[in-house]
């Protein structure tokens, strides 16, 4: 299938992409800021992502709350994410609500500042803190996502430190903090903006220029943090965590090229061969034949800067030790970097990969969100048209030599979860 695309770059920077597709009555409205937790200055770790929950609290025209409010009377849905290195917001209204969600975004990127308060930032803090507690301290496993990273990438580097951050450097966040973070990177050059689904082309580019097109670009843009790293770690690492768990749980993660090059699509095809659903290798061989774990996958983390993690993610069964789930991930991923692909592995991951691609495109907000990721990303919202035909032309052979290169002994590094032994848990409690 090919996506309709057309895109425009305004004066102030703003890229903006355009996909027209009269198939429901919805339209999305979807905006990623080049800017993540790898934007944090040393000091103030989760700032980016408190600062998602602050661009809900209102601006000069809106009150605390009410973007909420005004996209769900209008009968739309709305969020925000953040990533190491994007934040996004978006919406998905009726088509003749299209207005407003526009007005609001860019309500807030050019009139945030004044509506800043200190009680709004302390009542978010709280927020992001709770958010932590739930989502990370009191969740089984749930340090995997800064513990792997902080494995993974060098103390100085910017994926090395956690996205949602410490608790002191949260206490530690000022309103001039904000202040300073907003004026530097939420600002129209820094943006990617992309209107998907039923909308009338010549109306869409009259309201973005209409309500964007006077928002000043960065007078000073500033510069980005330097990703390199050695292309493979070259020493196993591992790390035992304790946790209040039932179950041990070993994620291995290998060094791999960055999201994009030629070299990551073979990861990616591989990933799938050995662990994308129930027919994937991993899946038949640990939790069906060998019964050692409950569930086995593998999955890129599409990092497009430096280097990305091909993972491999492997969960206990009940009465399976910890060291013996750990030695049965590693056995696969000898056999796989021993023996490489067969030509029917290829052909099933090819056709998962594309089913799955081509089906997240049918939701206008999904299709908003992958323009935009392109667009930030790679320059060109239109690379999404020729996914499929990259993906069919990375071979057997290709792959073969992937594993044999990347999945190698001495590339991994292993972040391996036990359950807590009795003493530490009367402890904790």
């Amino acid at each position: 299938m090919q996506i309709p695309i057309e895109t425009e770059t305004l004066a102030n920077g703003l890229r903006v992409t355009y996909s027209e597709d009269h198939v429901a009555p919805l339209v999305a409205v979807n905006l990623w800021y080049h800017v993540g937790s790898a934007n944090e200055r040393e000091g103030r770790t989760g700032f980016a992502h408190l600062f998602e929950h602050m661009l809900f609290q209102g601006s000069a025209n809106v009150e605390a709350n009410e973007h909420f409010e005004l996209v769900q009377r209008a009968g739309g849905t709305l969020n925000g994410s953040t990533w190491l290195d994007r934040t996004n917001y978006y919406e998905t209204v009726p088509s003749n609500q299209l207005a407003i969600a526009l007005w609001l975004e860019a309500d807030r990127m050019g009139s945030l500042l004044p509506a800043m308060t200190q009680q709004k930032l302390d009542t978010q803090r709280d927020v992001v803190k709770n958010e932590r507690r739930w989502s990370v301290d009191n969740q089984p496993y749930g340090t995997w996502w800064e513990k792997l990273p902080a494995l993974t990438f060098p103390s100085t580097h910017p994926y090395h430190h956690s996205l949602i951050g410490s608790m002191e450097h949260l206490s530690e966040a000022s309103l001039q903090d904000v202040a300073e973070f907003f004026a530097t990177w939420y600002t129209p050059d820094n943006a990617v903006l992309t209107i998907a689904g039923d909308f009338d082309p010549a109306e869409a580019r009259a309201l973005v220029h209409q309500y964007f097109g006077a928002i000043p670009r960065n007078a000073s843009p500033p510069s980005r943090p330097d990703f390199a790293v050695p292309p493979r770690f070259e020493r196993p690492m591992r790390e035992v965590v304790e946790d209040d768990v039932q179950l041990p749980r070993a994620i291995v993660a290998m060094r791999i090229p960055p999201s994009g090059s030629d070299a990551w699509y073979a990861a990616s095809v591989a990933a799938a061969v050995l662990g994308m659903r129930k027919g994937s290798r991993l899946y038949r061989r640990l939790v069906r034949e060998l019964q050692v774990a409950a569930d086995a996958g593998a999955y890129t983390f599409d990092l497009t800067k430096g280097a990305d993690l091909f993972v491999v993610d492997a969960t206990a069964n009940a009465n399976v030790t910890p060291d013996r789930l750990e030695q049965a991930v590693h056995d696969e991923l000898d056999a796989f970097a021993l023996d490489g692909v067969t030509d029917a592995e290829i052909a099933r991951a090819l056709a998962l990969i594309e089913t799955d691609f081509v089906s997240s495109l049918q939701s206008a907000q999904e299709r908003a969100d992958t323009l935009s990721k392109f667009a930030t990303y790679f320059g060109d919202a239109a690379l999404v048209n020729e996914q499929p035909a990259r993906y069919q032309r990375v071979t057997a052979s290709e792959v073969t030599a992937f594993a044999k290169e990347w999945c190698t002994a001495d590339n991994r590094a292993t972040l391996l979860y036990v359950p807590q032994q009795p003493a530490a848990q009367e402890e904790a409690a």
